[in-house]
C-alpha cells in the first residue's frame, strides 16, 4: 500500500507543478503568515496532544466525510490540543490543502501538514497554505532525500516532523538531527497497529528529542501507556473525530503527566549532520522566511 500511495503522489505532484510553477509556490511560500512554533508549543509537563483533522483513512474507511476544518480545530483548541495534525491527501484520505488553511485560520494552535512528502515542491505549497509544521516518513525517503527536504524545511520555516517505523529509522532521523522524532504503531504497509512499537523504539530516541506516539491511541489508558514509554506528545485522529464530545476527548487524552524517558539522559545525544544539500552536491534555498541558523531540522 505504501508504493501504491507513494507512485500516486509522485504523479500528483508532477501535474501540480505543472499548473503552478516551482518559482511561483516560493514566492506564495515566502509571501506566507510567520510560522507558529510547532516545536515550542510541545513542551511541558503533560504529554502533549496532536489532534488531527481526517476525514478518511485506507484502512478505517470514510470516518468524518463531512467534517467542517474550522469548527474541529476550534473544538481541539478549546479541548487544550497543543497542535492540530491536517490530513491532506485527497486520493487516499479525502483531505486537502483547503482543509489546513480553513483549521489553521480558525485558531492560534501551530498547524502540521500530515502528506505523503516526496518532493521539495509539497514543502512550498504546505507553507504557502499557512502550515507550520510537515511530516517526513522515514520510510518513503532516501538519506539523501530525508537530509535535503530537512533542509528546505528548516530554510522556510516548517518544523520536521520525522516518522520512524524501526530502530534503523530512528537512527536515521536522530542522525540527521531531528528535533521532532515520530514513532508511528501503525504498520505502513499492513497497516496493522501495534502500541509496544513505542516501548521499543521510545528508548533509542535522545532524551533532546521530543518523541512523538502516532497511531492506535483512543484513551487515557493508552496515552498513560505511551508516557511509560517516554512519549513527550501524542497525534490521535480517529478518537477525536467520531468523538460524541470532541472538546471533553481532547481534555481527556492532555490530561496525563510526562514521564520521560527510560534509559535517556538527555546527554551525550549525537551531533547532527551536516545541513546544506541533498546529498548529491545540490545546495539548500536560500532562505524565505525561515530561522536560517543552522539549527538541525
Amino acid at each position: 500500500m505504501l508504493e501504491r500511495i507513494l507512485s500516486h503522489k509522485r504523479e500528483e505532484v508532477a501535474l501540480r507543478s505543472d499548473e503552478v510553477g516551482l518559482t511561483e509556490m516560493r514566492r506564495r511560500a515566502a509571501a506566507a503568515p510567520p510560522s507558529r512554533d510547532f516545536l515550542g508549543a510541545l513542551a511541558g509537563d503533560r504529554v502533549a496532544v496532536i489532534a488531527e483533522i481526517k476525514r478518511a483513512s485506507p484502512s478505517r474507511g470514510r470516518l468524518a466525510p463531512d467534517l467542517d476544518p474550522a469548527a474541529l480545530a476550534r473544538q481541539y483548541e478549546l479541548g487544550g490540543a497543543a497542535a492540530i495534525s491536517v490530513l491532506t491527501d485527497g486520493r487516499f484520505f479525502e483531505g486537502s490543502l483547503a482543509d489546513l488553511a480553513r483549521a489553521r485560520a480558525a485558531v492560534s494552535l501551530p498547524v502540521l501538514r500530515k502528506d505523503f512528502v516526496v518532493d521539495e515542491y509539497q514543502l512550498y505549497e504546505a507553507r504557502a497554505a499557512g502550515a507550520d509544521a510537515v511530516l517526513l516518513i522515514a520510510a518513503a525517503l532516501a538519506q539523501g532525500q530525508l537530509d535535503y527536504l530537512c533542509s528546505v524545511a528548516r530554510e522556510i520555516g516548517l518544523t520536521s516532523l520525522v516518522e520512524t517505523h524501526g530502530e534503523e529509522e530512528v537512527q536515521r532521523a536522530v542522525a540527521r538531527g531531528a528535533r521532532l522524532v515520530g514513532v508511528n504503531s501503525r504498520d505502513l504497509r499492513t497497516f496493522g497497529v501495534d502500541l509496544s512499537t513505542v516501548e521499543r523504539l521510545g528508548q533509542h530516541v535522545p532524551g533532546s528529542c521530543t518523541l512523538v506516539a502516532e497511531s492506535g491511541i483512543h484513551s487515557r489508558v493508552d496515552v498513560e501507556r505511551l508516557a511509560a514509554a517516554g512519549a513527550d506528545a501524542v497525534l490521535v485522529g480517529e478518537a477525536l473525530v467520531k468523538a460524541p464530545d470532541v472538546a471533553a476527548k481532547v481534555a481527556e487524552l492532555a490530561s496525563v503527566p510526562r514521564r520521560g524517558r527510560p534509559g535517556t539522559s538527555g546527554d551525550g545525544v549525537p551531533a547532527p549532520a551536516a545541513i546544506g544539500g541533498r546529498g548529491d552536491g545540490v545546495p539548500a534555498p536560500a532562505a524565505i522566511g525561515g530561522r536560517g541558523d543552522g539549527e538541525p531540522c
